[in-house]
């Protein structure tokens, strides 16, 4: 059976190296991307089975533009989407899921312990293209 594909996207490096280890464990292949663009074009390339996003990275919304620009492409738009972020510590909100401003399946804030993260991820990859039709 072929291991699910993730695509990591956050702009610390340290960051990606530590969560690509811990999903890795997991039995996950993991693509990275650095940024809104890299992020878009990895997505499109590599049709991950999900998108694990950060918010602040070149903008600090830039997170939230990826997640609508994922539900907005018909080829993407089923793919599971989970954002891990500390946006609520710069700017604390009630980030609830909403389908237009945070079209996200599940939002996570960091620090996130990594039997929680691989808990979401294995829910999501589990429900993959079936449950956003």
């Amino acid at each position: 059976m072929a291991r699910k594909k993730i695509l990591l996207v956050d702009d610390e490096k340290d960051f990606i190296d530590i969560i690509t280890a811990v999903l890795e464990k997991g039995g996950y292949e993991v693509v990275a991307a650095y940024n809104l663009d890299g992020a878009r074009k990895q997505a499109a390339r590599e049709r991950p089975s999900l998108v694990i996003l950060d918010v602040m990275m070149e903008s600090p919304t830039a997170g939230f533009e990826v997640a609508r620009w994922l539900r907005s492409e018909e080829q993407l738009k089923t793919i599971p989407v989970i954002m891990l972020t500390a946006v609520n510590q710069k700017f604390p909100f009630n980030f609830d899921k909403d389908d237009i401003w945070l079209p996200v399946d599940v939002f996570l804030e960091k620090p996130v312990k990594p039997e929680q993260l691989l808990a979401e991820v294995k829910k999501a990859v589990g429900q993959g293209e079936a449950s956003r039709k």
